[in-house]
């Protein structure tokens, strides 16, 4: 038999070692017969790397499958590496559909030379790393190491030991989420180059929405309009509809932040089948628009329909703010008004995306000017100082 290569047969020692104590078993229950004990101790810490005939004997013993203990299985390594392909195309209908059968190799590929790849690409899809022991990262390769950075939310980190389209995108999008617009622009920048390089229209198509929503949320028109045309042709090139509904409703969205009340209220309803959200900016334009009647029935289509995302509470809180302020011309007097208002701001900036409680800021902001408390103000404004708010006060 070939060797095994060191780190993947110290891994499948590590692993060796949990199914062993999963069962409750000894080691010289385990070792009879096949290896010394203080061999296999070594084994399972790592401190040595069994042979394929050892690790077959074992793995027989503990009744675990296994096949590719050499590199004379390549369609499991095969298998493998179409599955790596799949996940950093960007193809995510692709990758779901391919999951099936890649998924019933994993009980041969678990303890194989590809044992590490199984482990991630099976994290990956559930997006649970619960089942990778992280002290097994110590001998995970470049590639192995980036995805596992990226499954534990360090996205950049990852980027910066596999610095790929895949990688550089998911670094973008990180920074995106967390409002740091400014700092994603480069990231999606590089992943949209070399992905444009290697031909992978995917994470094109993504690289330039995120581009687009990264100007939509800077209040930068000219250049989000740009982004935006680019992901459009790449969009329907790709057959991808929901991605085109989703530009056209982020498009609507920066008029509204961006004052242009008229134009977004075209968009927002012109919607067939609008959601919660969407109903929530109309009613949001039509309250701008002095339309306090067009405002509260978008507000009670929205509370009939059930919202997935975001959560149905904050969702709820979000619905309750415009309400208010539509029923008490006098809600910067009320304590009740400020209180859902500083709460669901913050609920929202500890569990949505930046956006969300971006969107909101001109009216916490509105709030503490008008209860003269400018030192929350000017603080708030410190922390938000990428983004571009002030076009976006209330007018009352």
């Amino acid at each position: 038999m070939a060797e095994l290569g060191t780190k993947a047969a110290q891994l499948l020692g590590l692993r060796l070692r949990r199914a062993r104590l999963q069962r409750n078993w000894s080691q010289e229950g385990l070792c009879r017969g096949i290896c010394a004990v203080s061999w296999l101790s070594k084994i399972e810490q790592g401190q040595a790397a069994a042979s394929p005939e050892v690790l077959a004997l074992l793995l027989d013993r503990l009744d675990l499958p296994h096949g590719g203990l050499t590199d004379g299985a390549p369609q499991l390594g095969e298998a493998v590496e179409r599955q790596y392909e799949l996940l950093f195309s960007g193809d995510e209908q692709a990758l779901a559909d391919a999951w099936p059968a890649f998924s019933a190799l994993l009980p041969q590929l678990s303890y194989s030379l590809w044992c590490a790849d199984a482990l991630l690409l099976a994290a990956a899809h559930s997006r649970d790393v619960s089942a990778i022991d992280p002290s097994w990262a110590g001998l995970f390769d470049a590639r192995q190491t980036a995805l596992y950075l990226l499954l534990q939310g360090q996205a950049r980190q990852a980027s910066e030991w596999q610095p790929t389209d895949y990688f550089l995108l998911q670094a973008g999008i990180e920074a995106y989420e967390k409002g740091e617009y400014y700092a994603a622009l480069p990231l999606l920048s590089q992943s949209y180059d070399r992905a444009a390089r290697a031909g992978q229209a995917y994470l094109m198509l993504a690289a330039m929405s995120y581009t687009g929503n990264s100007y939509c949320n800077l209040l930068m028109p000219r250049q989000m309009e740009e982004a935006y045309t680019v992901a459009r042709r790449l969009a329907v090139a790709l057959g991808q509809t929901e991605m085109l509904e989703t530009i056209e409703y982020n498009r609507a969205s920066a008029q509204l932040e961006a004052g242009e009340y008229r134009q977004a209220h075209a968009y927002f309803s012109s919607l067939e089948q609008p959601g919660p959200m969407a109903l929530h900016k109309l009613a949001v334009c039509c309250e701008k628009l002095g339309d306090r009647a067009g405002a509260l029935r978008a507000l009670d289509r929205a509370e009939q329909l059930t919202c997935d995302y975001p959560p149905p509470a904050l969702a709820g809180a979000m619905l309750a703010l415009v309400r208010f302020r539509l029923l008490h011309s006098d809600y910067l007097e009320q304590p009740a008004y400020g209180e859902l208002l500083l709460g669901t701001f913050e609920e929202l900036r500890r569990a949505l995306p930046i956006g969300y409680a971006t969107f909101h800021l001109p009216w916490v902001m509105e709030w503490y000017v008008a209860r003269r408390q400018y030192k929350q103000a000017y603080q708030l404004a410190c922390e938000f100082s990428g983004v571009n708010y002030l076009h976006t006060f209330p007018k009352n």
